[in-house]
């Protein structure tokens, strides 16, 4: 079955009663080239293994399995199950896992899937709806993974891949670059999906730190000042960090002095290191 070839996807969903769901973010590739691109793009082997969130109806999903040693498929859909028994039949390293992947004990499933394996990496096509919900969880969590390769809306691939200090800086920038090192891989067209979404994609790559480029005494604290810092984009990071936090601004424009920051400044402007030293300030 070629399940990048319209009327076949077509005639495969229309079997099985299947019908999208807006809710879910459902938008399956058509391109076939794109899924090749990312599975080749993990350089994964026989010791490798892949988890993916929301393999849909399998198109990355049989790409991986002939890439690594084993993958592991969280699917949120139910009814995308017999489907999925069908489009990988003969699959025999892939494991379909029904649930929600922001509820799984993600842990337990790298563990118990990839015991013995030298290397982990997560690969996905991500909703857009749950992009940085799922990410952060993945990055957070210190999962056993050396690598998250996700196709995400281009203008969150920008966001993420940003350098920090720039102006399409913002926390979930911040994040992700504390984490790991971000890079966009290549674009993505709105007319390789079917259904066509309405915004372009793009494929990006975290390669997960070894230990973070910043000390801070405390990570709650240092994001908890990053989140406030990006709470108002339009406001000084002295508004930001004042409101949000309910400190006084003489408090606040101390500190900003402290790390020779003016009282004006955005935090768009501000470094890693300088986020670092103000956690520690305030």
């Amino acid at each position: 079955m070629r399940l990048y070839d319209y009327s076949q996807i077509t005639a495969l969903l229309k079997r099985h009663g299947f019908t999208f769901s807006k809710a879910l973010g459902q938008n399956f590739i058509t391109d076939p080239e794109i899924c090749p691109a990312m599975a080749k793009s993990l350089g994964a082997s026989g010791d490798t293994g892949v988890l993916e969130i929301g393999p849909g109806i399998g198109v990355l999903t049989k790409e991986l399995s002939a890439a690594a040693g084993k993958v592991a498929a969280i699917e949120a859909d139910a009814r995308l199950l017999p489907i999925l028994d069908e489009t990988l039949d003969g699959c025999g390293n892939v494991e379909i896992i029904s649930g929600d992947a922001m509820k799984l004990d993600l842990n337990e499933i790298i563990e118990r899937c990839f015991a013995g394996m030298k290397d982990v990496k997560v690969c996905a096509n991500l909703p857009y709806y749950i992009t940085s919900p799922i990410i952060m969880r993945l990055i957070e969590s210190r999962l056993r993974i050396s690598s998250i390769t996700v196709m995400v809306q281009k203008e969150a691939a920008e966001r993420l891949t940003a350098p920090v200090g720039s102006r399409l800086c913002g926390a979930l920038t911040v994040a992700a670059q504390y984490y790991a090192e971000a890079e966009k891989l290549f674009d993505v067209s709105r007319n390789c999906f079917m259904p066509s979404p309405k915004v372009d994609s793009a494929v990006i790559r975290l390669t997960v730190r070894r230990e973070p480029p910043v000390r801070v005494d405390s990570e709650e604290n240092f994001f908890k000042v990053v989140r406030a810092a990006f709470s108002q984009r339009r406001k000084t990071a002295l508004n930001c960090l004042s409101g949000a936090l309910g400190l006084p601004k003489d408090t606040v424009s101390d500190a900003l002095l402290q790390i020779g920051r003016s009282p004006s400044d955005r935090a768009e402007t501000f470094s890693l290191e300088e986020f670092a030293a103000l956690s520690r300030l305030i």
